[in-house]
Formats: structure tokens, C-alpha cells, sequence
């Protein structure tokens, strides 16, 4: 295996599972305790992940990182997501969909539906709808612009939500758990969420597994304020529980 794409490798593994020792990389990659270092040292320099002794850390545990990088991180899970999430939207919907990696891999997903309104703070997402589908009808937000998320937040863009009506909030966020429901690092694109989803007839949120069981400082919603959530594994132990006893629809 090429040494980059051990390293893609290691980042998403770290990522999934919020650390990961030396010794045990080593034994996955079937190289030395050396090679993975070197390799850590290499991820952490570039931002992928916190090299620690012993092990690396998962960036998430000190913030989501950067955008670029997400959009590296759990890719498959996150295709797999946006395609389920896909087949729950049908033509002429209206659609409130918020920044995130795997709403904008959703917003490619969804370019061949036709007659959709999309309303949406992030500029990729406008821009991925708009320059594949005539048909749609989309909206960007305005606000304060955040040029690493391409989006826009605020009180300008939160007062502009309470101008539409949507048949869909389609939603990222960053943890996921039982007591704390659904979470975010961002104060600013927890607020996005709360309003998009009380200006929406249903809320679906888009998670991959390694959000499950996670927390972060911002609240989007509870369990049980979320109609529809779409993962690549089913949650397991007490989120699941939670999860069953809301009514929430896991796909």
C-alpha cells in the first residue's frame, strides 16, 4: 500500500473510531510502529488528526476541522447517506438543506430531480443544484460569509428563513447521542438548523456512524424533535433505545 493512501486510511479509521494506538495501526496496515508514526507525524502536521503518545486523536474530540478535510473523511458512509436521503425527496419539493460535507454530496445527489426549491446557506450546495438542474429554484441565504464552510450565518440569514416554508429539513450535525440528541460545534450553524427545522413540515437528519455517541457543545435538536434519521449503520445500546422510544425513523 502507497504510503498517501495508508495515510487516507488512518485518517478515517482515527476518525471513526476517536482514537486509535500505534501499536494497533500497526497491526491493521501489517507495517511497523515506525511507519506509523512517521505517518501520524505527516497527518498531524497537515491538520487530518492530534498525534499523541502512543495513538492519535480524532480531531473531532477539539472541533469538526477543517471543511476540506471533512469532505475526505467517511466518504463512502457519506454517499451512502446522501442516496438514501435522496429517495425521500420527490419533485417540486421545497428543500432546506444546511452546510455540511454530506449535504453538499446530497446536493449532487439530488441535481436530477426536477422542480426543486432549495433553500440553502452554503454556496456549494447552491452551486451544485444550480448548475446541474434548470428546473430548480434555489435560494441562498444571505449573512455573514464564512469562506472555509462557503456559508453564510447570522441574524441576517436566520431572519430570512422565517420566509419560507419547507417540505424538508436535510441537516448535518457533528454529534449524536442519547442525552444530549442531536449536536454541533458551531453556535452559529446550530442556530441555522433550529431554524430551518421549525420552518419545515418534516426534519431529517444526515449522520455517519462515527457521530454516534458523540457530543458537542451546541444543541441543534433533542431525539425526539427529529422525524427521520439517515446513517450507513444502524445506531447501537442506549441511542438506539432512545431513538425507538421517540418514533424517530432510522434509515
Amino acid at each position: 500500500m502507497r504510503p498517501r493512501e495508508r495515510q487516507l486510511q488512518i485518517t478515517e479509521l482515527v476518525h471513526s473510531q476517536g482514537k486509535a494506538s500505534v501499536d494497533h495501526l500497526a497491526q491493521h496496515f501489517a507495517t511497523s510502529a515506525e511507519t506509523i508514526r512517521r505517518d501520524l507525524t505527516i497527518l498531524a502536521a497537515n491538520g487530518k488528526l492530534r498525534k499523541i503518545h502512543g495513538a492519535a486523536l480524532a480531531l473531532r474530540d477539539f472541533g469538526e476541522g477543517l471543511f476540506a478535510q471533512r469532505m475526505q473523511l467517511n466518504a463512502a458512509a457519506k454517499r451512502q447517506i446522501a442516496d438514501k436521503a435522496c429517495a425521500l425527496v420527490t419533485p417540486g419539493d421545497t428543500l432546506f438543506i444546511d452546510t455540511g460535507s454530506t449535504t453538499l454530496l446530497l446536493a449532487q445527489a439530488l441535481a436530477p430531480i426536477d422542480n426543486l426549491t432549495i433553500v440553502t446557506n452554503s454556496t456549494a450546495i447552491a452551486a451544485a443544484i444550480s448548475s446541474a438542474n434548470d428546473s430548480a429554484s434555489v435560494f441562498l441565504l444571505g449573512g455573514a460569509y464564512r469562506q472555509d464552510n462557503r456559508q453564510t450565518c447570522g441574524a441576517v440569514a436566520l431572519n430570512q428563513i422565517t420566509g419560507f416554508h419547507a417540505n424538508l429539513a436535510l441537516l448535518t450535525v457533528a454529534a449524536v447521542s442519547a442525552e444530549g440528541g442531536m449536536m454541533d460545534f458551531s453556535e452559529d450553524e446550530a442556530a441555522i438548523a433550529r431554524a430551518m427545522m421549525t420552518h419545515a413540515e418534516r426534519s431529517i437528519v444526515l449522520a455517519d456512524a462515527s457521530k454516534f455517541d458523540r457530543v458537542a457543545p451546541f444543541v441543534v435538536a433533542s431525539v425526539g424533535q427529529v422525524d427521520t434519521l439517515v446513517c450507513d449503520r444502524t445506531p447501537g445500546g442506549l441511542l438506539n433505545q432512545r431513538l425507538q422510544q421517540a418514533g424517530v425513523d432510522v434509515i
